[in-house]
């Protein structure tokens, strides 16, 4: 019978030993109570690279480092072991090689059934590859931590399943102004205005983003310091491998320049239309005031005439001083459309401010009337400026009875007068010295949409019948001529404050003026003229002024009749011509007439104040609707002009 046991504990020991030796990913071994190794498996061999022959009775402590071995670690194990029945810990060890590996060790106490120590199970496992993906891992981890908190222009943080902030980067700090200490554990609708807090946008942009999987918004948020900020929102919902909810990261980006960048290039856009809408009209009106012009001038040259000629006894002046006043507001209005359509010709001089205010502050009175009390701010000296002195005259009373009537009970007009150098864009003008001369009411002031329209042509809120609608428009586009600007502020309840920007005379620069021409004596005596425009009733007109006048006048209605007339007649003293005619613009006849009788005089009568690219700049030009007295004296200055250079 013992001979059986001792053959079945043969048998089992084998059994034992065949099992240990099939398991290779654990090196399990035996150690005698001090530790020297007393059995070996396949598992060992692979992990630690010894054999059976070479490693047993040799102590364990020689596959732990040197340093372990100096702090006693081996010895530490065992009496652990000893102690407790059981050791578990990780840390490096060596192989055979001298290489390292990273090992996970169980020792396990053995005692015989008096209880008695007789030595030590050990199971070591090489987890170097997990420990080297989890470094990696813990690396990756860092890299994405140094990765967020280096991100400067982006908040980007954690917020958990309820919002509340968990994480917060160097981005977030410098977006909203809070520290993380100040932040996390709070909850991130702090960031949201009193309004989207009330109207409950906190909550949506969660509920969407824990349904959608994102949300994604733009909108006003606030920083630590109350002031706001223009934000483009990312949330994005965070889940477990089981789907459940662990919470958003977000991420915040203060996109407030791109904001204002993108509003102003929308105002640019909405200027360069309302700048070609402007110049649309603009020509129309151009040519309306043009054949406007015709019309007045045949009704002022008619009636001009007419009241020399009246038969004695019969006094009709005070209907035709009627008539002429008409024509004559007539007249005026046609100057406001040329004015807006920045096509009026302009009698340009050096202008003291100071002087023309001073000259006009009576009649300004008179127009405006006792309510309003004018009262002048003007430095002691002020720069000459490039401008047509009665075109501003006009403009600033326009101003003024605009003030006026904003002030219905009565104020004060302050007019004011500054000199300021401006930077390239500056209140939409060129670099340079300007002066500012402002008008400034104590009126009912304008809103917003209001003043937007203000010098709009054709906009008045003064009621039917009380305004056209072309006064600031006018003085706008009088302000363009002269390389200026109208600029408009108004407040409801205030008043409104309007500023004429407008060039400096520069020394270096200011255009020199040609010395006035002594008109020759012997010019009372007749001169043959060759009268010309397309138009009938003006030529018919321009004919009988200079016949009255004792002239001999020649009829063309066309250029090319012109030059057959020339041709035809032989000599003529001088040419009176309307510009703009079809075939044959005034200034290509005188082009035409230059090339043939280069010492012939031509006078240009145009409504226009711009001549086309490549006009002859030198032409003396009269100004439509012109009255018999002015048609003289410009005929005199030309031929005066013409007999000089002989």
């Amino acid at each position: 019978m013992n001979t059986g046991v001792t053959e079945l504990q043969s048998s089992m020991e084998a059994r034992y030993r065949l099992l240990l030796d099939s398991i290779t990913d654990y090196a399990i071994y035996l150690l005698d109570a001090q530790g020297f190794v007393s059995s070996w498996n396949t598992g060992a061999l692979r992990s630690k690279g010894y054999t059976e022959v070479e490693i047993l009775g040799a102590h364990f402590s020689r596959f732990f480092l040197p340093a372990d071995r100096q702090s006693a670690l081996p010895e530490k194990m065992l009496a652990t072991a000893a102690a407790e029945g059981h050791y578990e810990g990780e840390g490096w060890r060596l192989r055979k090689d001298g290489s390292h590996y990273w090992a996970q060790a169980v020792i396990h106490s053995i005692r015989d059934s008096n209880g008695v120590l007789i030595g030590f199970a050990k199971i070591t496992r090489d987890l170097t590859e997990r420990k080297k993906a989890e470094a990696e891992l813990h690396q990756s981890e860092q890299q994405f931590r140094l990765l967020v908190q280096g991100v400067t222009d982006y908040a980007l943080y954690m917020l958990d399943h309820e919002g509340r902030v968990s994480s917060w980067n160097i981005g977030a700090q410098r977006t909203k102004g809070y520290l993380p200490e100040e932040i996390i554990g709070e909850h991130f609708s702090r960031f949201y205005t009193a309004e989207d807090r009330a109207a409950g946008l906190p909550a949506t942009a969660l509920a969407t983003a824990a349904r959608e999987g994102r949300f994604e918004t733009e909108g006003w948020r606030l920083r630590k310091d109350g002031s706001r900020f223009w934000a483009s929102v990312v949330i994005d919902a965070i889940r477990d491998e089981c789907g459940a909810l662990l919470g958003f990261a977000k991420i915040t980006r203060d996109v407030t320049e791109k904001k204002e960048a993108r509003a102003a290039l929308d105002r640019t856009r909405e200027d360069l239309f309302q700048a070609q809408k402007m110049e649309a009209v603009g020509q129309l009106t151009s040519g309306m005031a043009h054949d406007f012009n015709n019309l007045l001038m045949a009704v002022l040259g008619s009636l001009e005439l007419a009241r020399k000629r009246i038969p004695d006894g019969l006094d009709i002046s005070a209907l035709i001083d009627n008539a002429t006043r008409a024509a004559q507001r007539g007249a005026a209005l046609t100057q406001r459309l040329l004015a807006f359509s920045r096509s009026q010709q302009l009698s340009v001089e050096d202008v003291d401010i100071s002087e023309l205010v001073r000259g006009m502050t009576d009649l300004m009175q008179r127009a405006i009337g006792p309510s309003v009390e004018v009262e002048t701010r003007f430095p002691l000296a002020l720069p000459k400026v490039r401008a047509d002195a009665n075109q501003l005259e006009s403009a600033l009373l326009n101003l003024a009875v605009n003030a006026r009537d904003a002030m219905p009970n009565g104020g004060r007009l302050i007019i004011a007068a500054r000199v300021q150098q401006l930077a390239d864009g500056d209140v939409g003008l060129k670099e340079g010295r300007y002066l500012c001369l402002s008008l400034q009411d104590e009126g009912e002031g304008m809103d917003a949409e209001t003043l937007t329209q203000a010098a709009a042509p054709f906009f008045t809120t003064k009621g039917i019948g009380k305004g056209t609608g072309l006064g600031l428009p006018m003085v706008q586009g009088l302000m363009a001529q002269l390389g200026g600007k109208l600029v408009l502020s108004s407040q409801q309840g205030i008043g409104t404050t309007a500023e004429l920007w407008i060039p400096v005379v520069i020394g270096a620069g200011a255009p020199v003026l040609a010395p006035a021409i002594e008109l020759p004596r012997n010019l009372s005596g007749p001169l043959r003229i060759l009268a010309v425009d397309d138009d009938a009733l003006v030529l018919m007109n321009t004919v009988m002024m200079l016949e009255d006048l004792g002239h001999t006048v020649f009829e063309a209605h066309s250029g090319d009749e012109a030059l057959a007339m020339l041709a035809r007649e032989g000599t003529v003293d001088l040419v009176v011509t309307d510009h703009a005619m079809p075939r044959m613009t005034g200034t290509q006849l005188a082009d035409a007439i230059r090339l043939r009788q280069p010492d012939l005089p031509v006078l240009l009568a145009t409504g226009y104040a711009e001549l086309p690219p490549g006009g002859n700049a030198e032409l003396m030009r009269l100004a439509k609707p012109f009255t018999q007295a002015q048609l003289a004296e410009m005929v005199a200055t030309v031929v005066a002009k013409a007999q000089s250079r002989v």
